[in-house]
């Protein structure tokens, strides 16, 4: 197996150009289907916050991007979005679901990219410590540890990625998936399957979930929260936004993507 360790700006800079726009129209197909699965499952009502980030940037002349937020009774933050230029190799997709403290189930997490090679990242979130509470490992982590040595095995295509930023690699969970990959079109079709049964797998998780006490949810509501501020505001990759937007908006971007702007209540209770 081998291993991709660069900087998100090191992919970018050291490709050629080239336009990616069918494949971005794809994924942009396939995060809005599982987008929509979601919202078939959850009350979600879009955060105020986030509307004027319905469409930001000029795509008819360079990047641009769209960001939207949800919110509901037992999902304290969806993100939907998306960033770059497709027309000249980048582009970054987010599907994130984070969920209220109701449940003590993982948060959804999701992430894909063209620079111009492909690159995706799926995870289950944990809302605990996986090595002192082997109960909460075992319900949700370890079924998935074989598929996810035989993906290794069996995907020679795909190269696992290191994040050169060891808290990045600290949030990931021991089954997470995060490669590059070359986007024919048997990779292409892989990375949507395994999209599309990760999302049902977690919905079939919430459905099963036993509730948490109530006494133990702002606790619960409060680590959510800190984890969720702490990865967006310390990826690596937000200086691609700066390199296209600047500053300024990057920091509401990256406020969009944890919450710090939100209007809407969080589901404490």
């Amino acid at each position: 197996m081998n291993e991709t360790l660069q900087h998100v700006e090191q992919m970018v800079d050291e490709n050629p150009r080239v336009d990616v726009t069918e494949t971005f129209t794809e994924w942009q197909d396939l995060l809005a289907g599982l987008t929509a699965k979601i919202a078939d499952r959850f009350e979600l009502t879009r955060d105020p916050c986030t509307t004027d980030l319905e469409s930001y940037g000029d795509p008819n002349t360079g990047p641009s991007g769209r960001l939207a937020a949800y919110t509901g009774p037992e999902i304290d933050w969806l993100v939907h979005s998306w960033i770059g230029d497709p027309r000249t190799g980048f582009v970054n997709m987010h599907l994130t679901a984070w969920l209220g403290p109701q449940v003590r189930v993982p948060h959804l997490a999701s992430a894909l990219l063209l620079w111009p090679q492909g690159w995706f990242y799926v995870d289950a979130v944990p809302r605990g410590d996986l090595v002192g509470d082997g109960d909460y490992y075992d319900s949700y982590y370890a079924e998935a540890d074989e598929p996810w040595l035989s993906f290794k095995e069996d995907h020679p295509d795909f190269t696992w990625f290191t994040s050169r930023t060891g808290f990045i690699r600290t949030s990931l969970s021991p089954v997470a998936y995060c490669y590059s990959f070359p986007p024919t079109r048997p990779n292409l079709d892989t990375v949507a399957e395994l999209l599309t049964a990760k999302v049902d797998q977690w919905l079939g998780w919430v459905d099963a979930a036993e509730p948490v006490p109530d006494d133990e949810r702002a606790a619960l509501a409060d680590r959510d929260l800190r984890i969720r501020r702490n990865i967006a505001e310390r990826d690596p990759a937000n200086v691609m936004g700066e390199r296209m937007f600047g500053a300024e908006l990057t920091q509401r971007l990256v406020r969009a993507l944890w919450g710090g702007d939100r209007v809407l209540p969080r589901p404490v209770r």
